[in-house]
Protein backbone atom coordinates (compact mmCIF):
# COMPACT_ATOMS: atom_id res chain seq x y z
CA UNK A 1 0.00 0.00 0.00
CA UNK A 2 1.44 3.35 -0.98
CA UNK A 3 1.56 6.50 1.08
CA UNK A 4 1.95 9.55 -1.12
CA UNK A 5 2.95 13.17 -0.44
CA UNK A 6 0.65 16.21 -0.41
CA UNK A 7 1.45 17.27 -3.95
CA UNK A 8 0.81 13.88 -5.44
CA UNK A 9 -2.40 13.62 -3.50
CA UNK A 10 -3.67 16.95 -4.85
CA UNK A 11 -3.03 15.85 -8.44
CA UNK A 12 -4.75 12.54 -7.77
CA UNK A 13 -7.70 14.31 -6.27
CA UNK A 14 -7.98 16.71 -9.17
CA UNK A 15 -7.79 13.95 -11.71
CA UNK A 16 -10.20 11.81 -9.80
CA UNK A 17 -12.57 14.71 -9.46
CA UNK A 18 -12.54 15.30 -13.21
CA UNK A 19 -13.38 11.69 -13.85
CA UNK A 20 -16.29 11.84 -11.46
CA UNK A 21 -17.49 15.10 -12.88
CA UNK A 22 -17.36 13.77 -16.37
CA UNK A 23 -18.86 10.36 -15.73
CA UNK A 24 -20.81 10.82 -12.53
CA UNK A 25 -24.07 11.61 -14.24
CA UNK A 26 -24.13 8.70 -16.66
CA UNK A 27 -22.20 5.98 -14.73
CA UNK A 28 -23.94 4.13 -11.89
CA UNK A 29 -21.09 1.78 -11.01
CA UNK A 30 -20.68 0.84 -7.35
CA UNK A 31 -17.54 1.52 -5.38
CA UNK A 32 -16.46 -2.14 -5.69
CA UNK A 33 -16.86 -2.07 -9.51
CA UNK A 34 -14.92 1.16 -9.74
CA UNK A 35 -12.28 -0.40 -7.55
CA UNK A 36 -11.96 -3.35 -9.92
CA UNK A 37 -11.85 -1.00 -12.96
CA UNK A 38 -9.00 1.00 -11.42
CA UNK A 39 -11.04 4.08 -10.50
CA UNK A 40 -9.63 4.37 -6.99
CA UNK A 41 -9.51 7.74 -5.29
CA UNK A 42 -6.94 8.96 -2.86
CA UNK A 43 -8.78 10.03 0.26
CA UNK A 44 -7.70 11.36 3.60
CA UNK A 45 -7.88 9.27 6.72
CA UNK A 46 -8.94 11.10 9.91
CA UNK A 47 -9.52 14.29 7.95
CA UNK A 48 -5.89 14.67 6.87
CA UNK A 49 -5.85 18.34 7.86
CA UNK A 50 -2.08 18.37 8.09
CA UNK A 51 -1.58 16.80 4.66
CA UNK A 52 -0.21 13.55 5.96
CA UNK A 53 -1.49 9.95 5.94
CA UNK A 54 -3.18 9.83 2.53
CA UNK A 55 -4.17 6.27 1.50
CA UNK A 56 -6.00 5.03 -1.53
CA UNK A 57 -9.50 3.92 -0.59
CA UNK A 58 -12.73 3.88 -2.54
CA UNK A 59 -15.44 6.15 -1.25
CA UNK A 60 -19.03 6.42 -2.40
CA UNK A 61 -19.82 9.21 -4.84
CA UNK A 62 -23.24 10.83 -5.10
CA UNK A 63 -25.22 11.79 -8.17
CA UNK A 64 -23.90 15.35 -7.97
CA UNK A 65 -20.27 14.15 -8.15
CA UNK A 66 -19.42 14.97 -4.54
CA UNK A 67 -17.70 12.44 -2.27
CA UNK A 68 -19.77 11.20 0.65
CA UNK A 69 -17.71 10.88 3.78
CA UNK A 70 -18.63 8.56 6.62
CA UNK A 71 -19.07 9.79 10.13
CA UNK A 72 -16.13 9.37 12.45
CA UNK A 73 -16.38 6.51 14.93
CA UNK A 74 -14.21 5.73 17.89
CA UNK A 75 -12.28 2.54 17.24
CA UNK A 76 -10.18 0.71 19.74
CA UNK A 77 -6.47 1.01 19.05
CA UNK A 78 -4.47 -2.08 18.35
CA UNK A 79 -1.37 -2.50 20.46
CA UNK A 80 1.50 -4.75 19.57
CA UNK A 81 4.98 -5.63 20.68
CA UNK A 82 8.17 -3.69 20.09
CA UNK A 83 9.32 -5.81 17.16
CA UNK A 84 6.14 -5.72 15.01
CA UNK A 85 5.19 -3.96 11.86
CA UNK A 86 2.82 -1.66 13.72
CA UNK A 87 5.65 -0.43 15.88
CA UNK A 88 7.73 0.14 12.77
CA UNK A 89 4.96 2.18 11.20
CA UNK A 90 4.54 4.35 14.27
CA UNK A 91 8.28 4.99 14.36
CA UNK A 92 8.32 6.14 10.72
CA UNK A 93 10.30 3.16 9.43
CA UNK A 94 7.43 1.35 7.73
CA UNK A 95 6.59 1.14 4.10
CA UNK A 96 4.86 4.50 4.13
CA UNK A 97 7.76 6.54 5.49
CA UNK A 98 10.02 6.55 2.43
CA UNK A 99 8.17 9.24 0.41
CA UNK A 100 7.49 11.72 3.19
CA UNK A 101 9.09 14.87 1.62
CA UNK A 102 8.54 18.43 2.77
CA UNK A 103 7.20 17.36 6.16
CA UNK A 104 8.53 17.16 9.68
CA UNK A 105 10.69 14.30 10.99
CA UNK A 106 7.81 12.05 12.01
CA UNK A 107 5.56 12.95 9.11
CA UNK A 108 6.14 9.71 7.25
CA UNK A 109 4.57 7.64 10.02
CA UNK A 110 1.62 9.91 10.61
CA UNK A 111 -0.51 8.24 7.94
CA UNK A 112 0.28 4.80 9.33
CA UNK A 113 -0.61 5.97 12.79
CA UNK A 114 -3.87 7.31 11.41
CA UNK A 115 -4.51 3.99 9.67
CA UNK A 116 -3.90 2.14 12.94
CA UNK A 117 -6.26 4.50 14.74
CA UNK A 118 -9.07 3.58 12.35
CA UNK A 119 -8.38 -0.17 12.68
CA UNK A 120 -7.42 -0.50 8.98
CA UNK A 121 -4.02 -2.06 8.34
CA UNK A 122 -2.28 -1.73 4.96
CA UNK A 123 -1.73 -4.80 2.79
CA UNK A 124 1.24 -5.40 0.46
CA UNK A 125 -1.02 -4.97 -2.61
CA UNK A 126 -1.68 -1.32 -1.78
CA UNK A 127 -5.40 -1.81 -1.10
CA UNK A 128 -7.07 -1.16 2.22
CA UNK A 129 -10.00 -3.50 2.93
CA UNK A 130 -13.10 -1.63 4.04
CA UNK A 131 -13.53 -1.61 7.79
CA UNK A 132 -16.57 -3.94 8.08
CA UNK A 133 -15.12 -6.59 5.80
CA UNK A 134 -11.84 -6.31 7.66
CA UNK A 135 -13.59 -6.85 11.02
CA UNK A 136 -15.23 -10.10 9.83
CA UNK A 137 -12.13 -11.41 8.11
CA UNK A 138 -10.43 -14.53 9.42
CA UNK A 139 -7.00 -13.54 8.14
CA UNK A 140 -4.23 -13.37 10.66
CA UNK A 141 -3.48 -9.94 12.13
CA UNK A 142 0.18 -10.78 12.36
CA UNK A 143 1.81 -9.14 9.32
CA UNK A 144 5.34 -10.42 9.89
CA UNK A 145 4.70 -14.14 10.51
CA UNK A 146 2.49 -16.77 8.93
CA UNK A 147 0.80 -17.05 5.57
CA UNK A 148 -2.36 -15.22 6.53
CA UNK A 149 -4.32 -18.46 7.09
CA UNK A 150 -6.90 -18.92 9.87
CA UNK A 151 -5.32 -19.75 13.18
CA UNK A 152 -4.78 -23.53 13.61
CA UNK A 153 -7.00 -24.24 10.66
CA UNK A 154 -10.04 -22.96 12.54
CA UNK A 155 -9.46 -25.24 15.49
CA UNK A 156 -9.44 -22.37 17.98
CA UNK A 157 -7.06 -21.65 20.79
CA UNK A 158 -6.68 -22.76 24.36
CA UNK A 159 -9.86 -23.74 26.23
CA UNK A 160 -12.12 -24.06 23.15
CA UNK A 161 -13.81 -27.05 21.54
CA UNK A 162 -11.27 -27.50 18.76
CA UNK A 163 -11.61 -28.42 15.11
CA UNK A 164 -15.23 -29.31 14.14
CA UNK A 165 -15.53 -33.09 13.95
CA UNK A 166 -12.36 -33.72 15.94
CA UNK A 167 -14.34 -35.28 18.80
CA UNK A 168 -15.08 -38.30 16.58
CA UNK A 169 -11.37 -38.76 15.86
CA UNK A 170 -10.20 -38.30 19.43
CA UNK A 171 -9.21 -41.96 19.80
CA UNK A 172 -7.11 -41.82 16.62
CA UNK A 173 -4.89 -39.03 17.92
CA UNK A 174 -3.98 -40.37 21.35
CA UNK A 175 -0.69 -39.14 22.66
CA UNK A 176 1.61 -41.81 24.00
CA UNK A 177 3.25 -39.21 26.25
CA UNK A 178 -0.07 -38.54 27.96
CA UNK A 179 0.05 -39.66 31.64
CA UNK A 180 -3.38 -41.25 31.19
CA UNK A 181 -2.33 -43.21 28.10
CA UNK A 182 -2.78 -46.96 28.56
CA UNK A 183 -1.04 -49.06 25.97
CA UNK A 184 -3.03 -52.21 26.86
CA UNK A 185 -6.44 -50.54 26.55
CA UNK A 186 -5.52 -48.60 23.41
CA UNK A 187 -3.89 -51.50 21.62
CA UNK A 188 -5.45 -51.90 18.19
CA UNK A 189 -4.79 -55.65 18.08
CA UNK A 190 -7.39 -56.56 20.70
CA UNK A 191 -9.92 -59.33 20.19
CA UNK A 192 -13.15 -58.81 22.14
CA UNK A 193 -14.89 -61.90 23.47
CA UNK A 194 -17.99 -62.42 25.60
CA UNK A 195 -17.09 -63.27 29.19
CA UNK A 196 -19.75 -65.11 31.20
CA UNK A 197 -19.17 -65.12 34.93
CA UNK A 198 -19.62 -68.47 36.63
CA UNK A 199 -22.58 -68.75 39.00
CA UNK A 200 -21.98 -70.35 42.37
CA UNK A 201 -24.40 -73.03 43.72
CA UNK A 202 -25.72 -70.59 46.34
CA UNK A 203 -26.45 -67.94 43.70
CA UNK A 204 -28.09 -70.56 41.47
CA UNK A 205 -30.33 -71.63 44.37
CA UNK A 206 -31.53 -68.02 44.80
CA UNK A 207 -32.32 -67.83 41.07
CA UNK A 208 -34.07 -71.21 40.91
CA UNK A 209 -36.22 -70.91 44.05
CA UNK A 210 -38.66 -68.30 42.61
CA UNK A 211 -39.07 -70.45 39.49
CA UNK A 212 -40.02 -73.52 41.55
CA UNK A 213 -42.40 -71.59 43.80
CA UNK A 214 -44.08 -70.10 40.76
CA UNK A 215 -44.40 -73.60 39.28
CA UNK A 216 -46.39 -74.65 42.36
CA UNK A 217 -48.92 -71.97 41.38
CA UNK A 218 -49.35 -72.59 37.63
CA UNK A 219 -48.10 -76.20 37.23
CA UNK A 220 -46.64 -75.63 33.74
CA UNK A 221 -43.45 -77.70 33.34
CA UNK A 222 -42.72 -76.19 29.91
CA UNK A 223 -42.47 -72.73 31.45
CA UNK A 224 -40.05 -74.06 34.06
CA UNK A 225 -37.84 -75.58 31.35
CA UNK A 226 -37.68 -72.26 29.50
CA UNK A 227 -36.80 -70.40 32.70
CA UNK A 228 -33.99 -72.86 33.50
CA UNK A 229 -32.58 -72.52 29.98
CA UNK A 230 -32.08 -68.79 30.59
CA UNK A 231 -30.13 -69.11 33.84
CA UNK A 232 -28.61 -72.58 33.55
CA UNK A 233 -24.92 -73.30 32.99
CA UNK A 234 -23.58 -76.75 32.22
CA UNK A 235 -21.68 -77.27 35.53
CA UNK A 236 -24.88 -76.51 37.48
CA UNK A 237 -27.16 -79.11 35.87
CA UNK A 238 -26.54 -81.56 38.69
CA UNK A 239 -27.82 -78.95 41.17
CA UNK A 240 -31.35 -78.85 39.69
CA UNK A 241 -32.54 -82.14 41.21
CA UNK A 242 -31.14 -81.33 44.64
CA UNK A 243 -32.75 -77.87 44.61
CA UNK A 244 -36.15 -79.20 43.54
CA UNK A 245 -36.23 -81.93 46.21
CA UNK A 246 -34.88 -79.65 48.94
CA UNK A 247 -37.60 -77.04 48.28
CA UNK A 248 -40.32 -79.72 48.07
CA UNK A 249 -39.42 -81.06 51.51
CA UNK A 250 -40.74 -77.85 53.08
CA UNK A 251 -44.13 -78.13 51.33
CA UNK A 252 -47.12 -80.46 51.27
CA UNK A 253 -47.57 -83.79 49.54
CA UNK A 254 -49.34 -82.17 46.61
CA UNK A 255 -46.26 -80.01 45.93
CA UNK A 256 -44.01 -83.07 46.29
CA UNK A 257 -46.12 -84.85 43.68
CA UNK A 258 -45.71 -81.86 41.37
CA UNK A 259 -41.94 -81.93 41.99
CA UNK A 260 -41.73 -85.60 40.96
CA UNK A 261 -43.67 -84.78 37.79
CA UNK A 262 -41.32 -81.87 37.10
CA UNK A 263 -38.20 -84.05 37.44
CA UNK A 264 -39.73 -86.56 35.02
CA UNK A 265 -40.57 -83.82 32.47
CA UNK A 266 -37.15 -82.15 32.70
CA UNK A 267 -35.41 -85.48 32.11
CA UNK A 268 -34.00 -85.61 28.58
CA UNK A 269 -34.64 -81.92 27.92
CA UNK A 270 -32.79 -79.93 30.59
CA UNK A 271 -31.09 -82.63 32.67
CA UNK A 272 -29.85 -86.16 32.00
CA UNK A 273 -29.93 -89.35 34.03
CA UNK A 274 -26.37 -88.75 35.24
CA UNK A 275 -27.36 -85.28 36.43
CA UNK A 276 -30.28 -86.75 38.42
CA UNK A 277 -28.00 -89.35 40.02
CA UNK A 278 -25.48 -86.66 41.02
CA UNK A 279 -28.32 -84.58 42.43
CA UNK A 280 -29.52 -87.46 44.62
CA UNK A 281 -25.93 -88.09 45.76
CA UNK A 282 -25.72 -84.45 46.86
CA UNK A 283 -28.95 -84.88 48.83
CA UNK A 284 -27.69 -88.12 50.45
CA UNK A 285 -24.56 -86.33 51.64
CA UNK A 286 -26.59 -83.35 52.94
CA UNK A 287 -29.14 -85.42 54.87
CA UNK A 288 -27.54 -84.71 58.31
CA UNK A 289 -28.24 -81.01 57.72
CA UNK A 290 -31.66 -81.49 56.09
CA UNK A 291 -32.94 -83.60 58.95
CA UNK A 292 -32.57 -80.63 61.32
CA UNK A 293 -35.36 -78.77 59.51
CA UNK A 294 -37.29 -81.79 58.21
CA UNK A 295 -37.18 -84.82 60.54
CA UNK A 296 -38.79 -87.02 57.87
CA UNK A 297 -36.21 -86.10 55.23
CA UNK A 298 -34.80 -89.68 54.79
CA UNK A 299 -38.28 -91.11 54.12
CA UNK A 300 -39.14 -88.30 51.71
CA UNK A 301 -35.84 -88.69 49.84
CA UNK A 302 -36.48 -92.45 49.56
CA UNK A 303 -39.90 -91.73 48.04
CA UNK A 304 -38.36 -89.31 45.54
CA UNK A 305 -35.72 -91.83 44.47
CA UNK A 306 -38.28 -94.63 44.11
CA UNK A 307 -40.55 -92.38 42.06
CA UNK A 308 -37.63 -91.34 39.79
CA UNK A 309 -36.83 -95.03 39.18
CA UNK A 310 -40.49 -95.78 38.41
CA UNK A 311 -40.46 -92.86 35.90
CA UNK A 312 -37.34 -94.35 34.19
CA UNK A 313 -35.19 -91.34 35.07
CA UNK A 314 -32.47 -93.33 36.89
CA UNK A 315 -31.68 -97.09 36.83
CA UNK A 316 -32.73 -99.38 39.73
CA UNK A 317 -29.10 -100.24 40.51
CA UNK A 318 -28.73 -96.75 42.01
CA UNK A 319 -30.70 -98.06 45.03
CA UNK A 320 -29.96 -101.80 44.77
CA UNK A 321 -26.18 -101.34 45.15
CA UNK A 322 -25.57 -98.92 48.03
CA UNK A 323 -21.91 -100.03 48.27
CA UNK A 324 -21.19 -97.90 45.20
CA UNK A 325 -21.89 -94.79 47.30
CA UNK A 326 -18.84 -93.93 49.38
CA UNK A 327 -19.06 -92.89 53.03
CA UNK A 328 -22.80 -93.17 53.52
CA UNK A 329 -24.24 -91.77 56.71
CA UNK A 330 -26.92 -93.43 58.82
CA UNK A 331 -29.64 -91.24 57.35
CA UNK A 332 -28.49 -91.96 53.78
CA UNK A 333 -28.72 -95.69 54.39
CA UNK A 334 -32.23 -95.22 55.78
CA UNK A 335 -33.29 -93.34 52.63
CA UNK A 336 -31.85 -96.06 50.37
CA UNK A 337 -33.62 -98.80 52.35
CA UNK A 338 -36.90 -96.88 52.05
CA UNK A 339 -36.55 -96.61 48.27
CA UNK A 340 -35.53 -100.27 47.96
CA UNK A 341 -38.55 -101.43 49.99
CA UNK A 342 -40.91 -99.47 47.74
CA UNK A 343 -39.34 -100.99 44.62
CA UNK A 344 -39.49 -104.61 45.85
CA UNK A 345 -43.24 -104.75 45.39
CA UNK A 346 -44.56 -106.61 42.38
CA UNK A 347 -45.96 -103.65 40.46
CA UNK A 348 -44.42 -100.17 40.28
CA UNK A 349 -47.73 -98.60 39.36
CA UNK A 350 -48.43 -97.91 43.03
CA UNK A 351 -45.48 -95.48 43.01
CA UNK A 352 -47.54 -93.10 40.91
CA UNK A 353 -49.47 -92.39 44.11
CA UNK A 354 -46.50 -92.48 46.46
CA UNK A 355 -47.37 -88.95 47.54
CA UNK A 356 -51.12 -89.53 47.41
CA UNK A 357 -53.46 -87.57 45.22
CA UNK A 358 -53.83 -83.84 45.53
CA UNK A 359 -56.79 -82.59 47.56
CA UNK A 360 -58.73 -80.88 44.74
CA UNK A 361 -58.10 -83.82 42.39
CA UNK A 362 -59.56 -86.57 44.57
CA UNK A 363 -63.23 -87.55 44.33
CA UNK A 364 -65.62 -86.56 47.11
CA UNK A 365 -66.29 -90.15 48.16
CA UNK A 366 -62.58 -90.76 48.71
CA UNK A 367 -62.23 -87.66 50.88
CA UNK A 368 -65.33 -88.58 52.89
CA UNK A 369 -64.00 -92.09 53.48
CA UNK A 370 -60.65 -90.74 54.68
CA UNK A 371 -62.42 -88.36 57.07
CA UNK A 372 -64.44 -91.24 58.49
CA UNK A 373 -61.27 -93.27 59.06
CA UNK A 374 -59.70 -90.22 60.69
CA UNK A 375 -62.59 -89.94 63.18
CA UNK A 376 -62.56 -93.67 64.00
CA UNK A 377 -58.82 -93.58 64.63
CA UNK A 378 -59.26 -90.56 66.88
CA UNK A 379 -62.02 -92.24 68.97
CA UNK A 380 -59.76 -95.23 69.55
CA UNK A 381 -56.58 -93.24 70.31
CA UNK A 382 -57.84 -89.85 71.54
CA UNK A 383 -54.75 -88.27 69.86
CA UNK A 384 -55.81 -84.74 68.92
CA UNK A 385 -52.46 -83.80 67.37
CA UNK A 386 -52.54 -86.79 65.02
CA UNK A 387 -56.07 -85.91 63.98
CA UNK A 388 -54.93 -82.38 63.16
CA UNK A 389 -52.01 -83.69 61.12
CA UNK A 390 -54.22 -86.03 59.12
CA UNK A 391 -56.71 -83.24 58.46
CA UNK A 392 -53.95 -80.96 57.16
CA UNK A 393 -52.64 -83.77 54.95
CA UNK A 394 -56.02 -83.99 53.21
CA UNK A 395 -55.53 -80.40 51.93
CA UNK A 396 -59.24 -79.72 51.52
CA UNK A 397 -59.97 -76.66 53.69
CA UNK A 398 -63.10 -75.95 51.65
CA UNK A 399 -64.52 -79.38 52.60
CA UNK A 400 -63.96 -79.32 56.36
CA UNK A 401 -67.70 -79.01 56.97
CA UNK A 402 -67.92 -82.68 55.94
CA UNK A 403 -65.72 -83.59 58.93
CA UNK A 404 -68.09 -81.76 61.31
CA UNK A 405 -71.11 -83.48 59.74
CA UNK A 406 -69.52 -86.94 60.00
CA UNK A 407 -68.55 -86.27 63.63
CA UNK A 408 -72.18 -85.39 64.57
CA UNK A 409 -73.62 -88.42 62.76
CA UNK A 410 -71.06 -90.72 64.37
CA UNK A 411 -71.95 -89.30 67.80
CA UNK A 412 -75.68 -89.88 67.25
CA UNK A 413 -75.11 -93.47 66.08
CA UNK A 414 -72.76 -94.39 68.92
CA UNK A 415 -75.32 -93.85 71.73
CA UNK A 416 -72.40 -93.28 74.09
CA UNK A 417 -71.57 -90.33 76.29
CA UNK A 418 -67.84 -91.14 75.99
CA UNK A 419 -68.03 -90.59 72.24
CA UNK A 420 -69.93 -87.34 72.84
CA UNK A 421 -67.14 -86.07 75.11
CA UNK A 422 -64.41 -87.09 72.62
CA UNK A 423 -66.15 -85.45 69.66
CA UNK A 424 -66.84 -82.27 71.64
CA UNK A 425 -63.16 -82.09 72.59
CA UNK A 426 -62.06 -82.60 68.95
CA UNK A 427 -64.41 -79.95 67.55
CA UNK A 428 -63.34 -77.48 70.22
CA UNK A 429 -59.63 -78.00 69.38
CA UNK A 430 -60.34 -77.62 65.65
CA UNK A 431 -62.11 -74.34 66.34
CA UNK A 432 -59.31 -73.01 68.59
CA UNK A 433 -56.56 -73.87 66.06
CA UNK A 434 -58.69 -72.44 63.20
CA UNK A 435 -58.33 -75.64 61.19
CA UNK A 436 -62.10 -75.50 60.82
CA UNK A 437 -63.42 -71.98 60.32
CA UNK A 438 -66.65 -70.83 62.03
CA UNK A 439 -68.41 -70.91 58.65
CA UNK A 440 -67.42 -74.56 58.16
CA UNK A 441 -68.48 -75.42 61.70
CA UNK A 442 -71.85 -73.75 61.21
CA UNK A 443 -72.40 -75.43 57.83
CA UNK A 444 -71.66 -78.88 59.28
CA UNK A 445 -74.19 -78.49 62.11
CA UNK A 446 -76.90 -77.10 59.79
CA UNK A 447 -76.42 -80.08 57.43
CA UNK A 448 -76.90 -82.46 60.37
CA UNK A 449 -80.03 -80.60 61.47
CA UNK A 450 -81.51 -80.85 57.98
CA UNK A 451 -80.91 -84.63 57.83
CA UNK A 452 -82.43 -85.43 61.22
CA UNK A 453 -85.65 -86.73 59.57
CA UNK A 454 -83.62 -89.51 57.91
CA UNK A 455 -81.25 -90.11 60.82
CA UNK A 456 -84.09 -90.64 63.28
CA UNK A 457 -85.34 -93.60 61.21
CA UNK A 458 -82.13 -95.48 62.09
CA UNK A 459 -81.61 -93.92 65.53
CA UNK A 460 -84.96 -93.31 67.30
CA UNK A 461 -83.24 -91.45 70.15
CA UNK A 462 -81.42 -89.12 67.77
CA UNK A 463 -83.26 -85.97 68.89
CA UNK A 464 -82.53 -86.61 72.57
CA UNK A 465 -78.83 -87.29 71.90
CA UNK A 466 -78.61 -84.22 69.61
CA UNK A 467 -80.05 -81.93 72.29
CA UNK A 468 -77.58 -83.28 74.83
CA UNK A 469 -74.60 -82.97 72.42
CA UNK A 470 -75.49 -79.41 71.40
CA UNK A 471 -75.81 -78.39 75.04
CA UNK A 472 -72.36 -79.89 75.79
CA UNK A 473 -70.79 -78.05 72.82
CA UNK A 474 -72.52 -74.83 73.90
CA UNK A 475 -70.90 -75.11 77.35
CA UNK A 476 -67.53 -75.60 75.55
CA UNK A 477 -68.12 -72.20 73.95
CA UNK A 478 -67.51 -72.74 70.24
CA UNK A 479 -71.10 -72.71 68.91
CA UNK A 480 -72.69 -69.61 67.43
CA UNK A 481 -76.19 -68.30 68.18
CA UNK A 482 -77.35 -69.33 64.72
CA UNK A 483 -76.55 -72.99 65.46
CA UNK A 484 -78.29 -72.92 68.84
CA UNK A 485 -81.44 -71.26 67.45
CA UNK A 486 -81.75 -73.80 64.60
CA UNK A 487 -81.63 -76.93 66.76
CA UNK A 488 -84.65 -79.07 65.69
CA UNK A 489 -87.11 -80.44 68.25
CA UNK A 490 -89.63 -83.26 67.73
CA UNK A 491 -93.11 -82.89 69.30
CA UNK A 492 -94.82 -85.68 71.24
CA UNK A 493 -96.61 -88.18 69.00
CA UNK A 494 -100.28 -88.73 69.92
CA UNK A 495 -101.36 -92.32 70.37
CA UNK A 496 -104.43 -93.94 68.68
CA UNK A 497 -105.90 -94.80 72.06
CA UNK A 498 -106.55 -91.15 72.70
CA UNK A 499 -109.44 -91.34 70.15
CA UNK A 500 -108.13 -88.92 67.52
CA UNK A 501 -105.88 -91.30 65.62
CA UNK A 502 -102.85 -89.20 66.33
CA UNK A 503 -104.23 -86.15 64.56
CA UNK A 504 -103.96 -82.75 66.20
CA UNK A 505 -107.35 -81.45 67.21
CA UNK A 506 -108.45 -78.03 65.95
CA UNK A 507 -108.51 -75.17 68.39
CA UNK A 508 -112.24 -74.35 67.70
CA UNK A 509 -114.96 -76.98 67.81
CA UNK A 510 -118.19 -76.53 65.82
CA UNK A 511 -121.40 -75.96 67.85
CA UNK A 512 -124.09 -78.56 67.52
CA UNK A 513 -127.89 -78.25 68.08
Amino acid sequence: MEVESSSHTKHANNGSGRRHNSGGSDSKESSVERELNGDIQAVEINGGSNGHGLIKKPLPVGDDGRIKRKAKRLIQRQHSGSNGTVAALTNGSGPGSGSASGASGGGGGGGAAAAIATGILPQPGGYVVPHRRWKNSRRSRNLTRGRGLPKKGGAGGKGVWGLPGSEALAELYEDENDPNYDSECNDRNVELREVITETTPDEFFKLAEPIVLEYYEHGDTHEVALSFDEILQSPLREQITSILVEIAMDHKDSQREMTSVLISDLYGRVITGKDIEKGFNILLSNLPDLILDTPEAPIMLGNFMARAIADDCIPPKFVAKPEEHLQLSEYAEQALRRADSLLHKQVWAHLDNVWGMGGPLRPVKTITKQMTLLLKEYISSRDVAEAHRCLRALEVPHYHHELVYEAIVMTLESLSQTTEEAMCELLKSLDLTCLVLPAGMEQGFIRAFDDMADIVLDVPLAYIILDRFVERCNRAGFLTDKIINNVPSRGRKRFVSEGDGGHVKPAIFPMRD
